[in-house]
């Protein structure tokens, strides 16, 4: 037996001298073979994973190890633009306008995201969805460190249906971020609207969370007058429209006026001459503009549905715009009341 011992530990320490490393790889559940040309190493089929278990936070795997396994986040947004409600004709779902029109299918943000053209169909993609379901127009969502609320951890372009929620880029799905589960800060945002975030940090995991930012009983948002109830119908909360230039303040009269890229939109239109002649103040122009705060399809920079009228109202209505209770003024500026201030 002492015999034996001894060539045991002589073979293997031969072994030990003249060896070669054999680089470390993943076993295959269905059985490996290894060598490195020396020596080669057989691995027989083991134990399937038949089971994984999480919490959301720590995942489990029962069997082999498996690669990173990536777990989405989901989340419910529901918003209101109140360019998208004025004159909807009474109800509380947004009017579609755009996407009937001229709404694009590539996002007006960062991340250019798309969509397919049947995306903007009347309900949806298949055609038999609900009416309150109909897209809308473009958002930005972003998720903020819960301990940072000006940290921005992940962020995507997504779709808003008429009736407020927000959703993924199939014009159904709910919000999914491939981040850990944590607390967030839920962040909204539009080409022509100003910017809303929740005022206090919202729990997020794989199990869908609702953030509703449109209930006047129950306002979540972060800031002062974050939003507006003039307008829209009664007992809910919309986004300021009138940000045309989308610096995230609202300006009606002054060096940063709103008006100012309306009214270049309108003159600049290549369609905009009659005859040849010079460009007029109440020719409508076309488009999926930023500059359209009523979000009809159209911009207008002089007349009756002029969208200048729109940010002269959201200015002198705003309930920030007085100065020692006195009236209100023109020069005043509404800066979106997200903690960076205006982009």
């Amino acid at each position: 037996m002492i015999k034996n011992i001894i060539c045991m530990a002589i073979a293997f320490a031969g072994l030990h001298i003249n060896a070669q490393s054999i680089e470390r790889q993943v076993i295959g559940s269905a059985g490996t073979t290894l060598s490195n040309g020396t020596v080669s190493l057989d691995f027989t089929v083991g134990e399937l994973a038949v089971t994984t278990i999480t919490d959301g936070t720590t995942t489990l795997t029962q069997g082999f190890h498996q690669e990173t396994i990536i777990l989405s986040i989901l989340v419910d947004p529901i918003a209101f633009l109140q360019g998208a409600l004025l004159n909807n004709g009474g109800g509380n779902l947004m009017r579609d306008d755009l996407r009937s029109s001229v709404l694009s299918t590539t996002s007006p943000y960062s991340d250019n995201l798309t969509c397919v053209a049947s995306v903007f169909n009347a309900g949806g993609t298949s055609g038999i969805g609900v009416a309150n379901d109909d897209i809308v127009d473009w958002v930005f969502v972003e998720l903020r460190d819960g301990d940072d609320n000006t940290s921005v951890i992940a962020s995507q372009s997504a779709l808003l249906q008429r009736d407020g929620n927000i959703v993924g880029t199939d014009g159904v799905s709910n919000l999914k971020f491939n981040t850990a589960p944590n607390n967030y800060y839920i962040v909204v945002k539009h080409q022509s609207h100003l910017g809303i975030m929740t005022a206090d940090k919202i729990a997020l995991s794989n199990t869908l969370a609702t953030v509703d930012f449109t209930d006047s009983a129950n306002q979540i948002t972060f800031g002062t007058d974050a939003q507006t109830t003039f307008g829209v119908p009664t007992g809910v909360v919309a986004m300021w429209a009138g940000d045309t230039n989308s610096d995230g303040r609202l300006n009606y009269s002054g060096t940063f006026s709103d008006v100012s890229p309306v009214r270049s939109q309108v003159f600049n239109d290549p369609n905009n001459s009659i005859f040849g002649g010079p460009p007029t103040a109440t020719y409508p122009s076309v488009g999926y503009f930023a500059t359209d705060l009523n979000m009809d399809g159209v911009t207008v920079y002089s007349g009756t549905n002029s969208d200048v009228l729109n940010i002269r109202s959201n200015i002198f209505n705003n309930p920030s715009n007085s100065v020692f209770g006195g009236p209100p003024t023109a020069t005043y500026i509404f800066t979106q009341q997200l903690p960076e201030g205006a982009n």
